[in-house]
């Protein structure tokens, strides 16, 4: 049997995630793009200092999941003046992946999908990995969830430069595990922007369809667990009771 690890991204497209069921292990990016149980986790990684600031004072919660720590987390951590912040959160360390390759220079460039990929490849040594919400990977896309709790530079200089770095270091990643692992994009379309490598495969969705077909599969289940009243059943409700049930009923719900 394969082993497959889905590593969860925070662009547009992390949705992807959600339009089939998923077996495997899961690795997230920092904050999840929507809610995912902490049972269904690995870890969620983490190697910037705004997040362990954000960490620190509070203003962002992780405790749920089991945090797999960069360079520059390791550094926080070991801060003497964050002793208390350590001691409070070494249980949520599943590990320090501090393994920075050559063709990053350094760790600065070397982002938390990076870090989450090189981390999977090289730790778990899959025979596949899944990518979700790596937007950046096909389009000029620099959106992602995090900026939603963290504030970023997302000024078009400032996009381009990122793009520029993060881009070939994407490409390495792919070429250093070329003919080990097999990588496989979640996205609208095909068009890559780093180099199409044997070991690359693209899967594509139509997002509108593949949407409704979720909402439809919710209802379908909402349905199985909320079944239709029987005439005799819907006597027995109060007017209060029988309009909220009309009410779902209309939405689909039931």
């Amino acid at each position: 049997m394969s082993k497959v690890i889905h590593i969860l991204g925070n662009g547009d497209h992390a949705t992807t995630f959600k339009f089939e069921e998923r077996k495997g292990t899961l690795l997230l990016c920092n904050m999840p793009p929507f809610d995912v149980p902490a049972d269904k986790v690995y870890a969620t990684c983490m190697v910037d200092f705004k997040m362990m600031a954000a960490l620190t004072e509070g203003s962002l919660n992780l405790d749920m999941y089991r945090w797999v720590l960069g360079t520059r987390p390791k550094i926080w951590m070991n801060d003497p003046k964050r002793s208390q912040f350590y001691l409070k959160y070494a249980q949520n360390v599943r590990e320090f992946y501090t393994n920075v390759p050559p063709y990053a220079k350094n760790a600065t460039n070397f982002n938390c999908g990076h870090m989450a990929t090189h981390y999977a490849a090289y730790r778990h040594k899959p025979d596949e990995i899944h990518l979700y919400g790596f937007d950046t990977l096909f389009d000029f896309n620099m959106r992602s969830v995090t900026d939603l709790y963290l504030s970023s530079d997302r000024g078009q200089v400032n996009n381009y430069r990122l793009i520029n770095n993060w881009r070939p270091i994407w490409d390495s990643i792919f070429e250093e595990y070329d003919g080990k692992v097999k990588f496989v994009l979640h996205h609208s379309h095909d068009q890559l922007k780093v180099k199409k490598r044997d070991n690359i495969e693209i899967k594509t969705y139509n997002m509108k369809e593949a949407k409704k077909a979720m909402k439809l599969k919710s209802r379908e289940k909402s349905s199985k667990l909320n079944p239709e009243l029987t005439p005799e059943q819907m006597q027995k409700l109060n007017r209060q009771q029988r309009r909220a049930y009309e009410a779902q009923r209309r939405k689909g719900v039931l």
